[in-house]
C-alpha cells in the first residue's frame, strides 16, 4: 500500500468509523483525541515483568495511584511535572513519621472502581503485594523506594493504608507516583485467579480492573487502543476528552503526513529530523523537553576483551564523532553530553557532560598503549525499534573507528527482543539509553551501574564493589554536604571507568495540532490525556 493510500485508510473519518463498535465515537469530534505512535502496549498489565513500556500508558489512565506529582510552568510556557510537589490522587492525606519509616494514607471514601464497587485499603494492600510478587522490573522499581515485602503493607481499616519502610528510604513516597504501584480492584481480579495463577496475571494481561479516569473499551494489539472516560471518577479533575484513540502506525512518514493533513491530533516517536522540520511549521506545534536524567551512550561489555581493558574504553570515548552525531542523528533535538573541561570537577547532579571529545590521535595512542596497535574487530548492537536515531549513531561511530584500525559490524536487534538481549549481557558494544523515573542521581546509578542489582540496564556487566557502596551511601545519606561529595565521587568513578560513554541527552518531543492544549511532560515520557483538551 502506498503512503497516500495508507493515509486515506487512516484518515479521521476512517479512524472514527473503525471504532464504531461503541457508541461513544458517534459523539462530537470536539470530545475525541486521536494520537499516533510507532509502539504500543503488549499487555494491559503494568505489573508483569514481560510487559513493555507502553503498558505504562494503560496504567496511567486506567488505574489510580495513592499520590501524584504537581505540575509547573517553565519560562517558555511548557508545562512539566514538579518533582518537589506530591499531591493527592486516591489518598486524600498522608502522614510520614519523623524517621521516614512509616507512611500512613487516608483514602477517599467516595472513590469507586469502574464496576461501581468501592475502593478500599484491602485493594491497595493486594495491589502492592502483587507488584512485589511479580519480580523483575516491577519489583526493582518498588525496591527503589525499599518497598519489597508484603508485610510492609497493611490495610489498617477500610480507608486507611500503612506502609512500613525499615530503612526510611527518602524515595518511598516519590516511588508511589510511578505507574507500577497502581491500585486494582482485588475482588474483580480474584474472580479470575486460579491455583496456578493466584495474581490473575493471564486475565489482567487482556482485561482491566481499575478505577482511573479512563477505561479501555477496545484493544487490538499492534494496532489500536481506545480509552473511554469514566464519568464517576473522583480522584482528580474530570478529563475534558471523552474518548482517546491511540493508534500504532509503523511508518514515521505516514504518522507525519496524518498530522500535517489534520487527520490526527498528536504524534509521538517521530525521527528528530521530522520534529526539527515540524517545529518550523506555523500550522503545528512541537513541544520538546530534555528527558529527565536521560543519557544515550556507547556501552561496552567490560567482561569481554578488548573492552575489559580500560584504555580501550577510553580510546572509544575519544573516537566517537560527537558533533556529527548531534547534527546528523539528532538534528539538534538533544543536548550534548560531552566536551566538559578536563579536570574541572563535576556538579552533584545528573546528567553532566563528560570530559571527552573527538580526538582520533589520542584514541590511536591509547590503543597502542593497550596492546592493540593494529586495532581489533567487534560488533555494535542497536535496538531496531529505535533505528531512526540509533543506526546513524552506530554508522558514524563505525566510520570513525575504521580510521583508527577498529573494524566493527552493526547488528540490529528487533525491538521485541531488545530487553532480552540486554539481559543476556552478551553484546560487546551497544548504543543504549536510560532515563530515570525518579530525578535523583543515585536512582539513575542504582539502575544502570549498581552491580549487585544485575539490572537489565547494566548492559556493560560492570561490577565495582566500591562504586556499589558509594551508591548505597548516597541513597540513604541525610547530610547534604556528604551527599554532594558522594554523588561527585560516583560521577568521577563512572567517567573514569567508562563502561558507558555519554553522548547526548535526547528530547521528549511531541507534535500536535495548534488547538491541542494541556500537554504536560512527565518523567515517564508517556502522553497523559487526563489534562489534554481542545481549544474552543
Amino acid at each position: 500500500m502506498t503512503i497516500s493510500a495508507t493515509i486515506k485508510a487512516l484518515s479521521l473519518s476512517a479512524l472514527i468509523a473503525s471504532s464504531a463498535a461503541f457508541p461513544a465515537m458517534a459523539q462530537s469530534r470536539q470530545d475525541v483525541i486521536i494520537a499516533v505512535g510507532e509502539q504500543g502496549p503488549n499487555s494491559l498489565d503494568t505489573q508483569t515483568p514481560t510487559s513493555n513500556d507502553y503498558t505504562r500508558l494503560v496504567a496511567l489512565h486506567v488505574y489510580d495511584r495513592l499520590v501524584k506529582h504537581g505540575v509547573k510552568t517553565l519560562e517558555d510556557g511548557t508545562q512539566v511535572y514538579d518533582k518537589t510537589q506530591v499531591l493527592p490522587e486516591l489518598a486524600t492525606e498522608w502522614e510520614v513519621s519523623e524517621d521516614g519509616k512509616v507512611l500512613t494514607f487516608k483514602l477517599r471514601e467516595d472513590a469507586t472502581f469502574h464496576d461501581g464497587s468501592p475502593v478500599e485499603a484491602k485493594d491497595v494492600k493486594w495491589s502492592f503485594d502483587r507488584a512485589v510478587a511479580a519480580g523483575g522490573f516491577p519489583l526493582i522499581q518498588m525496591g527503589a523506594g525499599s518497598l519489597t515485602e508484603p508485610d510492609q503493607f497493611e490495610a489498617v481499616d477500610e480507608h486507611t493504608f500503612r506502609i512500613t519502610v525499615p530503612d526510611g528510604n527518602k524515595l518511598a513516597l516519590p516511588d508511589l507516583t510511578t505507574p507500577i504501584p497502581i491500585v486494582l480492584n482485588s475482588d474483580l481480579a480474584l474472580e479470575h485467579a486460579t491455583e496456578d495463577d493466584p495474581w490473575a496475571t493471564e486475565w489482567l494481561a487482556n482485561n482491566t480492573a481499575g478505577g482511573g479516569a479512563y477505561d479501555v473499551v477496545r484493544w487490538t494489539p499492534g494496532n489500536e487502543i481506545v480509552f473511554q472516560r469514566y464519568d464517576d471518577w473522583k480522584n482528580g479533575d474530570l478529563p475534558a476528552m471523552k474518548t482517546v484513540v491511540y493508534r500504532q502506525i509503523a511508518a514515521a512518514g505516514t504518522r507525519r503526513a496524518l498530522l500535517e493533513n489534520g487527520d490526527v491530533d498528536v504524534s509521538v516517536g517521530l525521527p528528530p529530523k521530522d520534529f526539527a522540520e515540524l517545529a518550523e511549521d506555523p500550522g503545528l506545534k512541537v513541544i520538546g523537553v530534555p528527558k529527565q536524567s536521560a543519557i544515550v551512550n556507547l556501552e561496552m561489555n567490560v567482561t569481554m576483551p578488548p573492552f575489559d581493558n580500560p584504555k580501550v574504553r577510553e580510546a572509544m570515548a575519544y573516537a566517537i564523532p560527537y558533533d556529527a552525531i548531534m547534527s546528523d542523528a539528532f538534528y539538534g533535538r538533544a543536548a550534548p553530553m560531552y566536551g566538559a573541561e578536563p579536570g574541572a570537577g563535576y556538579a552533584a547532579d545528573w546528567p553532566v557532560k563528560s570530559p571527552y571529545s573527538t580526538d582520533l590521535e589520542k584514541a590511536k595512542a591509547l590503543l597502542d598503549e593497550a596492546g592493540y596497535a593494529d586495532g581489533f574487530e567487534s560488533t555494535i548492537y542497536l535496538d531496531l525499534s529505535r533505528a531512526t536515531v540509533r543506526e546513524p549513531i552506530a554508522l558514524l561511530i563505525q566510520q570513525n573507528l575504521k580510521k583508527i584500525g577498529v573494524d566493527v559490524a552493526i547488528e540490529k536487534v528487533p525491538g521485541s527482543n531488545w530487553f532480552s538481549k540486554m539481559l543476556e549481557k552478551s553484546m560487546p558494544m551497544a548504543v543504549t539509553s536510560f532515563h530515570a523515573w525518579l530525578d535523583w542521581p543515585e536512582y539513575h546509578f542504582y539502575w544502570t551501574y549498581y552491580g549487585a542489582n544485575n539490572s537489565v540496564f547494566n548492559v556493560a556487566s560492570h561490577v565495582d564493589e566500591t562504586l556499589d557502596a558509594e551508591i548505597q551511601k548516597a541513597r540513604f545519606e541525610e547530610d547534604p554536604a556528604a551527599y554532594e561529595g558522594e554523588i561527585t565521587n560516583i560521577i568521577d568513578m563512572v567517567m573514569t571507568e567508562l563502561p558507558k560513554v555519554p553522548i547526548a541527552q535526547d528530547f521528549m518531543d511531541v507534535a500536535m495540532q495548534t488547538d491541542i492544549e494541556g500537554y504536560v511532560y512527565w518523567f515517564h515520557t508517556f502522553l497523559d490525556f487526563r489534562t489534554v483538551s481542545r481549544a474552543e
